[in-house]
């Protein structure tokens, strides 16, 4: 004879008070552990879809990133001749050549921090369709004109809409905002890349990208570039370049999340193992009355295994459900691979939603299992003398 499932729910609802501090507790450590779980992924779903799959950028070989690699223009002009490279609709190649560098500027709430410009030439604004300008213009090629990322304009001094900005030893106006959406582009400014070559004192580009003619076609061209005696090139697809900047980071997130949950899970899973045995000890005579009744040991463990996981479940559905309000949340940081301000927010996906709960249920497990085991051991004499 089995225990319903509903005299679990009805004893956890007489303890309202130690039911709520219990169930508190996991909700504070699943909101920790989805909160930075969400960091992680919003931070590697910025930069992933930052780039495309069709396209193409090439670096120096052995660079990790752009800031790290230097194209001269004649080996640029080779990549610019391949016959892998797309036309636009006006038969103009879609191909840029770009550069990337660092600036130190004053942000608005106080301290400085590094900022990405990005040289670019005529067709970059068409290889990257998510980059929508929304006020202002683009840079007139040849000019001191720049325009920042919508990301950018908020968070630096002197980057919004008509401002002047100087570095390079010269004086650039902002002339456009631009969102790129949730990708790294946001964080950025953009301008003329000769005139940024010039300002900077650079004789080599940072990358080329272009369109692939088609995209199935990416393995013959990479073999084929990294193959010429003339080069020093290696080639990757847009977006497993971004992929890869956000591993290290994203990594990092993810085990300091989990390391941090398990410590304070801790705390959580005493609270749970000292409100069972309570419940235990107060309802002594109730489970001899109930072995008495002809309920097995075995029912009487599910019972309050079932108490117990309810617990954890309650605390993870809470949890989540405050995680969840970090997605109205931007926050900023530095991108440990190129070293420049990254703006990224949280990102609640299914595999964090299951992986909370499952913590939560581990947590109200391993807090259960004891005082359920003793509860299913009572002597029915001693119980019901108690």
């Amino acid at each position: 004879m089995g225990i319903p499932f509903s005299y679990s729910l009805r004893n956890l609802w007489t303890r309202k008070l130690t039911t709520a501090l219990t169930a508190g507790g996991m909700a504070l450590v699943v909101f920790v552990f989805a909160s930075v779980l969400m960091l992680a992924q919003g931070l590697k779903k910025t930069l992933v879809e930052t780039g495309s799959p069709g396209n193409a950028v090439v670096m120096r070989k052995g660079a990790l990133t752009e800031i790290q690699s230097g194209i001269d223009r004649d080996q640029a002009d080779i990549v610019a001749t391949s016959p892998y490279v797309a036309a636009g609709a006006d038969g103009k190649l879609l191909l840029a050549k770009e550069l990337l560098v660092l600036i130190t500027l004053p942000k608005k709430g106080g301290g400085i921090s590094n900022l990405a410009i990005r040289g670019t030439g005529p067709e970059s604004l068409e290889l990257r369709p998510q980059v929508k300008l929304v006020a202002g213009r683009m840079p007139r090629p040849g000019s001191s004109e720049i325009a920042a990322g919508i990301r950018v304009a908020k968070l630096f001094k002197g980057a919004g809409l008509g401002s002047t900005l100087y570095f390079a030893m010269r004086h650039w106006k902002v002339v456009g905002i631009f969102d790129a959406g949730a990708t790294s582009f946001s964080s950025e400014v953009w301008g003329d890349a000769d005139q940024l070559m010039q300002a900077f004192r650079r004789q080599a580009y940072s990358s080329v990208i272009f369109r692939l003619r088609d995209p199935s076609l990416f393995g013959r061209f990479k073999r084929g570039l990294e193959g010429d005696p003339r080069l020093t090139l290696q080639a990757m697809r847009e977006n497993a370049y971004y992929a890869k900047q956000s591993e290290i980071m994203a990594k990092f997130l993810n085990i300091l999340g989990i390391s941090l949950s398990i410590i304070f899970s801790m705390g959580a899973i005493i609270g749970a193992i000292i409100t069972m045995y309570a419940a235990v000890v107060t309802r002594t005579r109730e489970i001899g009355t109930m072995r008495a009744l002809g309920f097995a040991r075995g029912s009487i463990l599910r019972a309050f295994m079932a108490e117990s996981l309810l617990l954890g479940l309650f605390g993870g559905l809470a949890g989540l459900f405050f995680a969840s309000f970090l997605q109205f949340f931007t926050i900023s940081t530095i991108n440990w691979q190129t070293f420049s301000e990254l703006s990224f927010s949280f990102t609640l996906t299914g595999g964090i939603i299951w992986r909370a709960i499952a913590f939560s249920l581990i947590m109200g497990f391993t807090g259960g299992v004891l005082p359920a085991f003793r509860a299913s051991r009572m002597n029915i004499v001693e119980a019901l003398r108690a």
